[in-house]
């Protein structure tokens, strides 16, 4: 079975699956690598186990136990490895001799960062089974162009939020926001608010909203605040004031990402108050981070913010908000106030 790149695959994945028993997506698009992980374990009932702590001899039992549900050999169980990188790195020779020749109960899959060409598990799966690229890079041996980029945002991508993307307003997209697909698809999913439900978003909709350099400059306020440089994210902020930006306008811009933080936050407090036991991507799930690139990125701006940092996230937007409505709405104090709720975000306790 050929390798296909996230593109293709994702356009018709009941097409190129072919009941492989093994599965391999692999690739630096976190987004494109969970897509394709849900196209290939589709409506079947599946397991995930963490790549990062799993051993080989965890596995042996799962990977030998049949679905319930699979009566005619057509509804397998799946078991995946996420971040399977290092797992692959310590359990290499047992890995190759199972993909060699894999059981049929249970398809396996892995997820990986990357995998060479040159290794014999990219060759055993190239050779018999489902190996997906997931890149969204322009690369002509992966067979990915600025065409066929266009055609899955257009189709695809757009399809997701039931809207149109017209061409013109994909190649200002990426123009404008570069090529990760999970940043493409976060706003193309705001976008799509200013249509009606199958409606058609063209370019001049996105030179008008997506604010281009002054977009990712609030990303980088965010990052920055997450990691406590609150210099870096006070330079950042200036750039955006001396663009003619408004802190009034600011603010939502700059909460929406660190209001999920706390969101997510406060899902983790209440389990552990009930007592209930609580995986970090269900808390990410509940405070409505579900995409790929995005639960890696916050699982990191957590770590970094630190948990008691993270519990106050939500009553200081709110704090700011009402303020920045009322006592601080005048000119100069706005900006005032926003300086300071970064300087409080970014500190490092």
């Amino acid at each position: 079975m050929p390798r296909f790149n996230a593109f293709e695959y994702l356009s018709s994945p009941e097409s190129t699956q072919a009941g492989s028993s093994i599965g391999v997506v692999y690739g630096v698009d976190s987004t494109l690598r969970k897509w394709a992980i849900d196209a290939i374990v589709g409506d079947s009932e599946w397991t995930q186990v963490d790549g990062e702590v799993c051993k080989w001899s965890d596995l042996r039992d799962d990977l030998a136990t049949a679905s319930l549900f699979d009566f005619d050999g057509g509804d397998k169980r799946t078991l995946v490895v996420r971040s399977a990188d290092k797992f692959l790195s310590n359990h290499r020779p047992e890995i190759e001799k199972y993909v060699s020749a894999p059981g049929d109960a249970t398809r396996f899959v892995l997820e990986l960062e990357s995998l060479a060409s040159n290794t014999r598990v990219y060759k055993a799966v190239d050779k018999a089974h489902l190996l997906v690229a997931c890149t969204s890079a322009t690369d002509a041996k992966l067979g990915i162009t600025a065409a066929s980029r266009r055609k899955f945002l257009t189709s695809f991508v757009a399809d997701r939020h039931k809207t149109q993307l017209a061409p013109a307003a994909a190649d200002a997209l990426v123009e404008m926001l570069g090529e990760e697909i999970g940043m493409l698809d976060t706003e193309i999913a705001k976008l799509a608010l200013y249509v009606d439900v199958g409606g058609k978003i063209e370019e001049p909709l996105v030179r008008d909203v997506v604010a281009g350099w002054q977009g990712k400059t609030v990303w980088q306020i965010t990052d920055a605040i997450a990691a406590g440089d609150a210099a870096e994210a006070l330079r950042q902020l200036d750039k955006l004031f001396s663009g003619g930006q408004r802190a009034i306008a600011l603010l939502p811009q700059i909460a929406w990402s660190l209001r999920r933080l706390g969101m997510t936050t406060a899902a983790i407090e209440f389990r552990e108050r009930s007592g209930r036991p609580w995986q970090f991507e269900d808390a990410l799930a509940a405070g409505g981070i579900r995409r790929g690139f995005e639960v890696q990125s916050a699982k990191k701006q957590l770590q970094s913010i630190g948990r008691e940092r993270a519990k106050q996230l939500l009553p200081w937007l709110l704090d700011a908000d009402l303020r920045l409505k009322g006592t601080h709405s005048a000119e100069g104090r706005d900006r005032f106030l926003l300086e300071q709720l970064i300087l409080k975000l970014a500190r490092q306790t």
